[in-house]
């Protein structure tokens, strides 16, 4: 299987001005599936280093007393006493939008001066396109005495409240207040991986091109910068410690990392007319696309993602759309709510559109009928390809905000039939196919080893299995809820349709605020990534 078939080359990265390899070999990716599971891996390796060792990280939010086990410790103090030993400890959170608007400033801030107040640096990043927000989550921990042990986590868990739940899906008893229709504590569903190999090199890079930038932190508001200036906020980024040579080969995994930066002013030093490497990543991955694309998704919306999506579906009349999006949208309101609807009711009926019968949507629930809330951003194509990241199917995502994906080829052929899924010689990998069946073996509440595996590989086997199970938890609901309750955990996805009155003022401000366009205008003329 030819690398640059499914990754980008050099050329399409289309961004000279980083030095951020093309892909790198020799890794080890590991999904990480739940907060908690997450989290448990974050202190074990934090509390690992030892003095001289590095760890950077950016994050959208993080909660300075979010517990990272139940009986802790806190991010802040995970952190703070890694910097006490002697660890260097560097970090980028956004800055964020005023809290009066429902978003993390006090909180983003208060981590800040918490750790470094113990020995860290961490920095509140505003250099945005306006509107917009700084949403990698990443970690780099980097060991002087011990590169092997090298490890970086990448994709859409932040450090914050809400995220620490697991596969029961009871969710965090540290809440993020979301839509009444969540409940007290509401259950969230996440993924994060954990890499090793020569790709953290790559990683540790993406952290050093932010924390270099040049431009002010607060660049994109003048009265925050004189509103930090007044408090003796830093805004000056310290000196990073010389970057380590990459650490060693250690699996067969291939690792692509991938990028948006919005095209701004002034311009980043490391993208300066952008990157969308992630929606160019997507692009290419889904021209390959034969049998099955499996997506998780906050979102799920845009024209422009959802019409190559339904591309796809035109020109492969064997290929099936199988998505899991959130019931509801975390917000309510009058105001609120429209917009958040109308995105995903506009790209759903396009793909539906393309192929009627073989799009396929769902929302989960706990085994309580309480709605999990999916903040994962994932996909699996053909079981060959599958990226982790932050990164939401949508515009804002692969245009506008700073993010970060990892996608993944596995150089170990799965040799389960079919063995080809696709029919192009790929032959299905073991990773992607793993991560997909670990997923649906929850959501299906499949044996977790994969004792019941059989008819979830084959892809047509598969979305039939998926399908029934879907349809007969939806039928026990709709019932009374007469009986046993089947196993699974998914039900149809039924969008919420809106009048056309509503619909008049609800896509200008879902276009305008929610998924706004960060391409330079010559792209957007082009209609191009």
């Amino acid at each position: 299987m030819p690398t640059q078939d499914w990754f980008l080359t050099a050329t399409e990265r289309a961004n000279p001005a980083s030095e951020l390899p093309v892909w790198s070999t020799g890794n080890l990716a590991e999904p990480l599936i739940h907060g908690a599971t997450y989290f448990d891996r974050l202190v074990s390796e934090v509390n690992s280093l030892e003095a001289g060792d590095h760890l950077f990280f950016t994050d959208w939010r993080g909660d300075p007393d979010q517990l990272m086990a139940p009986e802790g410790p806190t991010v802040t103090q995970l952190f703070a006493q890694a910097a006490q030993r002697g660890v260097v400890v560097k970090g980028l959170v956004w800055r964020s939008h005023h809290h009066a608007l429902s978003f993390s400033h006090r909180q983003n801030r208060n981590i800040s001066e918490a750790i470094s107040a113990a020995g860290g640096e961490v920095l509140l990043d505003q250099r945005v396109r306006r509107g917009g927000s700084h949403h990698q989550k990443l970690v780099v921990l980097r060991r002087l005495n011990d590169p092997e042990r090298d490890v970086a986590f990448a994709g859409g868990i932040d450090l914050c409240h809400s995220r620490r739940d697991d596969a029961d899906h009871r969710g965090d008893p540290q809440v993020v207040p979301m839509s009444p229709q969540y409940g007290d504590r509401p259950p969230w569903h996440d993924v994060q991986v954990a890499l090793r190999g020569p790709v953290v090199g790559a990683l540790d890079s993406t952290f050093r091109e932010r924390w270099g930038d040049p431009n002010p932190l607060d660049a994109e508001n003048p009265l925050a910068y004189l509103y930090d200036r007044l408090r003796g906020v830093d805004q000056s980024a310290g000196p990073l410690p010389e970057q380590p040579a990459d650490p060693p080969p250690c699996g067969p995994h291939r690792v692509q990392v991938l990028r948006t930066y919005p095209a701004v002013r002034p311009r980043y030093n490391f993208a300066p007319r952008g990157e969308r490497t992630i929606a160019r990543g997507y692009t290419k991955a889904l021209c390959r696309a034969r049998r099955l694309i499996y997506v998780e998704d906050q979102y799920l919306w845009s024209t422009e993602v959802a019409d190559l999506f339904a591309e796809a579906l035109r020109n492969n009349p064997e290929l099936h759309l199988v998505a899991v999006v959130p019931r509801y949208p975390d917000v309510d309101g009058r105001l609120a709510l429209p917009p958040n609807v109308v995105g995903r009711e506009q790209a759903l009926a396009l793909c539906e559109k393309a192929a009627p019968d073989r799009v396929h949507v769902f929302d989960v629930e706990n085994h309580d009928s309480d709605p999990v809330y999916v903040h994962a951003k994932l996909c699996v194509i053909d079981d060959v390809w599958a990226s982790v990241g932050s990164d939401n199917l949508n515009r804002r995502s692969w245009t506008h905000d700073s993010e970060l994906a990892c996608a993944v080829l596995d150089d170990t052929r799965d040799e389960r039939e079919p063995r080809d899924p696709a029919g192009l010689g790929d032959g299905a990998r073991t990773y992607a196919r793993d991560l997909r069946l670990r997923l649906w073996r929850e959501h299906l509440d499949r044996d977790p080893d994969g004792g019941q595996d059989e008819d979830l590989i084959d892809p047509e086997d598969a979305v039939r299995a998926i399908d029934a199970a879907a349809e007969a938890l939806q039928e026990w609901h709709d019932s009374g809820r007469v009986g046993p309750r089947p196993p699974g955990r998914l039900r149809p996805h039924r969008p919420q349709r809106l009048p056309w009155f509503t619909r008049l003022w609800a896509l200008p401000a879902y276009r305008l605020v929610y998924d706004p366009d960060g391409r330079p205008m010559r792209a957007r003329r082009a209609k191009s990534w």
